[in-house]
């Protein structure tokens, strides 16, 4: 395991007591104006975790432990800077203060196709080698299959990911004849989650990650790392699927707490095994010298 940082973030919220009691008074507050629409498919409605204060621990405790993940800074400054910033006039000198570049809804959509079943690495490469070779989504709905496999191939399961998104780009085409999913920016949630699941080859997760961070929504997505780590924590049942822990974590958690606690979770679920439940007995020994989890303190049971 990375040896991690403990230096925190300049927008890392404060520890104190004081700021902890105001913080969970304003959860509270928020979670009583919310509308229960999707109450009815809470798969564990009788669970009582995690509650706003466990979610609010395992944050302030994973950024103490981590720092904010640098991978995902650019969509948190997206999320607390939704409009674009404007240029500054500088000795008379324009000076541009836009530090990255905003990707599409499409662009996001087809790079979290291509995050599947890949490290986050090689789904750069095979983005950046797609836009690379084909410019503009138009160029790639017209390629060859074999061309567009070859541009994604270090991605891996190029003919399965190609398939699906020149299923994306066929079926924006025949709907509204532009190859653009900038009108889910208007649309509600559940609306978003019902465009984006009706082409084939997009499941929850992905559409959980493209409404987090490409829609600026506060969605909770669920991968193999937040499974294991919610079963550890006893956030679900013993057996919960990732469908349920989806389903239950976001009627749980807090929306303000969704995205840093998402981003934190999957980033130390990649680099620490010992908050597991699948850590075998020799794993956990060998990790005797290693720096304390933040997170055994808070698990259901320890060995």
């Amino acid at each position: 395991m990375q040896k991690p940082t403990r230096k925190r973030k300049q927008i890392s919220p404060q520890n104190d007591k004081q700021h902890a009691e105001i913080t969970i008074a304003k959860i509270r507050s928020t979670q009583t104006k919310r509308t229960p629409k999707t109450a009815t498919i809470e798969p564990y409605p009788s669970h009582p975790r995690p509650t706003p204060e466990d979610c609010l621990a395992i944050r302030d405790e994973l950024l103490e432990f981590h720092g904010f993940p640098e991978e995902f800074a650019k969509y948190r400054e997206e999320r607390q800077n939704p409009e674009p910033k404007t240029s500054n006039l500088i000795n008379g000198s324009v000076k541009s203060e836009v530090s990255v570049e905003k990707l599409s809804v499409l662009d996001g959509l087809v790079s979290t196709v291509l995050s599947q079943n890949t490290t986050d690495v090689n789904s750069q490469k095979a983005f950046a080698s797609l836009k690379a070779a084909f410019p503009t989504w138009e160029l790639v709905l017209a390629a060859e299959q074999n061309l567009l496999e070859n541009a994604i191939r270090c991605g891996g399961l190029a003919p399965t990911k190609a398939s699906c998104i020149r299923n994306i780009l066929s079926c924006l085409n025949e709907k509204s004849g532009k190859l653009c999913l900038e009108y889910l920016r208007d649309l509600s949630i559940d609306e978003i989650k019902s465009e984006l699941s009706s082409f084939k080859g997009i499941g929850p997760k992905t559409v959980a990650c493209v409404l987090m961070f490409h829609l600026q929504q506060d969605d909770f997505p669920v991968d193999t790392h937040i499974l294991q780590i919610a079963t550890t924590l006893g956030w679900v049942p013993e057996g919960a699927d990732a469908k349920k822990t989806y389903l239950h974590l976001n009627q749980r958690i807090p929306n303000e707490l969704k995205f840093d606690l998402n981003c934190l979770l999957f980033t130390h679920g990649k680099i620490c095994n010992r908050c597991s439940t699948k850590v075998g007995k020799q794993e956990k020994k060998e990790s005797v010298n290693k720096p304390p989890c933040p997170l055994l303190n808070h698990c259901k049971k320890s060995d």
